[in-house]
């Protein structure tokens, strides 16, 4: 190999030393904005405490519409988020259920429909759910619709996320 082989000019130098120098300020820069944007992604995932939502002694065997807050994160953002619930005895046990269809979101009543009494209807598209939230088939919602996780201490309700039931 000759010495000819190995040498760098004193262009291929300065452009080496221009992409080194020039990668490493654009990491520098590009370092931070994506750890702002990435981080809320990497904090830990905390489970949502218990709100206190209702008096036992206000329960009944019908639904009951009850609304309530929620301090949220999201990413950077702190706020209230306001949420709605339908509440009701199922023999010893307390049942709450989420009133937003699994079908498109929107926000389902009880007994709204006259044409279907004792059943969840949803305005938007038609659809319909039995009294524990079981969507109604024939009808548009895929799932039946979300419940919450209950608590009663003290003669009070208390609400924690809602999930898909089990099983479905």
């Amino acid at each position: 190999m000759s010495n000819k082989e190995q040498d760098v000019t004193r262009r291929q130098f300065l452009n080496y030393t221009l992409m080194g120098v020039g990668g490493f300020m654009g990491a520098a820069m590009i370092a931070p904005m994506a750890r702002f944007a990435i981080d809320p992604l990497l904090r830990p995932k905390t489970k949502g405490s218990m709100v206190q939502v209702a008096d036992v002694s206000k329960l009944t065997n019908e639904p009951q519409r009850f609304q309530f807050s929620v301090h949220r994160v999201d990413g950077w953002h702190e706020f209230d988020e306001i949420n709605l619930a339908y509440i009701f005895k199922q023999g010893n046990d307390i049942v709450a259920l989420s009133p937003i269809c699994t079908h498109l979101g929107c926000t389902v009543g009880w007994n709204s429909d006259p044409s279907f009494p004792n059943q969840f209807h949803c305005p938007c598209h038609g659809g319909r759910y039995t009294k524990m939230g079981i969507n109604i088939p024939g009808t548009p919602p895929p799932l039946p619709l979300q419940v919450f996780d209950v608590q009663v201490k003290d003669g009070k309700v208390y609400l924690g996320n809602a999930h898909q039931r089990e099983g479905a």
